[in-house]
């Protein structure tokens, strides 16, 4: 059976470490590292996702400014908005919650964030610098999943990784941050032909394709790390991509749904928030 990895435990000794940083910087420059929420619309997943983050921003002492816009907030006042925070010298970080209603254009409005605040690591200039091996925001699901499997205390240089996903948000990213570990990495898809050849070869696999238990115990090599990232919805239940009970069976490690990646996210965007206002200000300084 497989040993689970337990996002919440390592989400909050993380969160311990981020606390003291964020302590740090009050203590040193006087204010609060700040975060900016912004959510447009009343969609009920991002009330839950908001919610979390702002409660996970009191727990490490960060101050977060929380921005409610109306279904048909207007696209122009949007990004009037998103001027503000980016001259705001109290906010480090700003995080415009996904996804954004179908009259708003989504890459014009991450494209607005300034990329040293820019949270999430969404921005072209930081996924190019992702890409280029530049020092750069990474985006907070792909370094919760690296952050995952190292506690696994396994070796990333050398292994075989297979990330099912080709999402800007994480799939691409996530197979970057492999490579920048040193693995040999395949992006497969749904549309991938014999994607079971694939899967088998995998050291560690990153399920992010959005299909419920789109991965079958069939599909994994015995004693392979396996990280589901998928959140899907039905008869009321949350499923990940993998099938768990089979999967359980062969994996060496295994992250459960929920209770892995979700966790990890949030503690990402806070380190991500934190050490955007250190740089800040030692920018300023130098």
């Amino acid at each position: 059976m497989a040993e689970i990895i337990d996002g919440k435990a390592l989400s909050a000794a993380l969160k311990e470490d981020i606390a003291v940083e964020a302590k740090k910087f009050e203590d040193t420059y006087g204010r609060k590292v700040g975060l900016a929420v912004v959510k447009v619309g009343n969609n009920p997943a991002s009330e839950v996702y908001v919610r979390n983050k702002i409660i996970a921003c009191e727990k490490v002492g960060v101050r977060s400014f929380s921005h409610n816009l109306p279904e048909d907030e207007n696209e122009a006042d949007l990004l009037a908005l998103i001027d503000a925070l980016n001259a705001d010298p109290e906010v480090d970080g700003i995080l415009v919650q996904l996804p954004l209603p179908a009259h708003i254009n989504e890459k014009k409005v991450l494209a607005r964030i300034r990329p040293e605040k820019d949270a999430d690591g969404f921005h072209v200039m930081n996924a190019g610098g992702l890409m280029l091996g530049l020092p750069c925001t990474k985006p907070c699901t792909p370094a919760g999943i690296i952050e995952l499997i190292k506690s696994t205390g396994a070796k990333i240089a050398g292994k075989n990784a297979v990330v099912i996903g080709r999402s800007n948000i994480v799939g691409k990213p996530c197979a970057m941050l492999l490579l920048a570990e040193n693995a040999t990495v395949t992006i497969c898809h749904s549309r991938t032909a014999d994607l079971k050849s694939h899967t088998r070869n995998a050291d560690i696999l990153v399920a992010a394709v959005g299909i419920k238990e789109f991965v079958t115990g069939d599909m994994i090599k015995p004693g392979a790390i396996v990280i589901d990232v998928g959140m899907n919805r039905a008869d009321g239940k949350l499923y990940g991509d993998v099938n768990f009970p089979e999967a359980e069976k062969v994996a060496g490690y295994i992250t459960p749904v929920p209770g892995g990646v979700g966790p990890m996210t949030v503690t990402m965007l806070l380190k991500n928030t934190v050490e955007a206002a250190f740089r800040c200000k030692e920018s300023k300084e130098n």
